[in-house]
């Protein structure tokens, strides 16, 4: 019995992977078409479709969305019921129906003739009420079923969201849809972070940002490092211009030395020009010079050469930019 599954699965992915296969042949000049007069309207997508018709022109509505063409699904139930409103000669709708003669989808051809809005439909029968009202045809018709009775839609719906998922690809090329762009509408993924997030947004700035003179002593500078939680303090000079860093490391490598701090400074341990960046560059760049250099921590400077912030490593991934070996 299990083999039986096993077997039954198999045959259900090659039914699919079949029926996707065969759409590289269909997309032709009304695929052309279809693009075109999508990029040329001036309003929105509506997608519509009745039970899994309906479910894959949602996710296609997601899809389209996130790459840059505006969406939304109009259940065809509830368009004679008052959602028909939301569609406007400005827009373009999209059908998505294996046979092409769902009573509900049907039903509003007229009125969206009436509206003047162009139809797109994406049949599984291009000789159907559907396809004959529609100005352009993307066939999405398959051979068979995975379903063992042929009614369950199964590779039809699969091919319904290829063919959609095809539209909003071409789409995003011709339109050229950018990867800020689409991180503008991502803000909250790994790609938005990476795209949008800027230094200035995750450095500790003001009264926070730990400093010392050149001329103060080690004790000092020990208690500024300690009382913030970078593992280090910038070193200024009496004109508040950067004079170098003082980390962790470089305390560490002081104890190697020598166990005698006897009238010790800043100045006298500190890393003289440390890396540096300025607020406005995006985060995953400063994380890059983290990266290189092998540090963990970066003065954010001004034009003047003052700190203005400091940037440690764990901001960076709080935020969700991890470093390249994390990934």
């Amino acid at each position: 019995m299990q083999m039986d599954a096993v077997e039954k699965g198999k045959e259900v992915v090659r039914i699919e992977a079949q029926a996707v296969q065969a759409l590289e042949g269909k997309i032709g000049q009304e695929f052309a078409g279809a693009v075109e007069l999508i990029a040329g309207v001036a309003g929105r997508v509506v997608v519509t479709g009745m039970g899994k018709s309906g479910l894959i022109a949602r996710k296609i509505v997601a899809t389209l969305n996130s790459t840059g063409t505006a969406a939304i699904f109009m259940h065809p139930s509830d368009a004679v019921h008052g959602d028909l409103g939301m569609v406007r000669p400005e827009d373009a709708v999209v059908c998505i129906s294996n046979s092409g003669d769902t009573d509900e989808v049907v039903q509003l051809l007229p009125m969206f003739k009436r509206i003047g809005v162009p139809i797109i439909s994406i049949l599984g029968n291009r000789d159907s009420k559907l396809g004959r009202e529609s100005e352009f045809v993307l066939d999405a018709g398959v051979e068979q079923e995975a379903c063992p009775y042929d009614l369950a839609p199964t590779a039809s719906t699969t091919a319904a969201l290829v063919i959609g998922d095809a539209l909003a690809i071409a789409l995003l090329e011709r339109k050229n849809f950018t990867e800020e762009e689409f991180a503008m509408f991502h803000p909250g993924g790994s790609l938005g972070k990476r795209l949008l997030l800027k230094v200035e947004e995750l450095m500790v700035k003001g009264k926070d940002i730990p400093t010392v003179l050149a001329t103060a002593s080690l004790r000092e500078t020990i208690l500024v490092m300690t009382s913030g939680r970078l593992g280090a303090t910038c070193v200024v000079n009496e004109a508040g211009d950067l004079a170098g860093i003082v980390t962790d490391g470089d305390l560490r490598r002081l104890l190697q030395k020598s166990l005698d701090f006897t009238g010790m400074k800043a100045s006298d341990i500190m890393t003289k020009n440390p890396k540096v960046v300025k607020p406005n560059i995006l985060a995953v760049a400063a994380l890059e010079v983290m990266e290189s250099f092998n540090i963990t921590q970066l003065i954010v400077i001004d034009e003047a050469r003052r700190p203005v912030g400091m940037l440690h490593l764990h901001d960076l991934v709080k935020a969700g930019l991890s470093p390249k070996n994390d990934v």
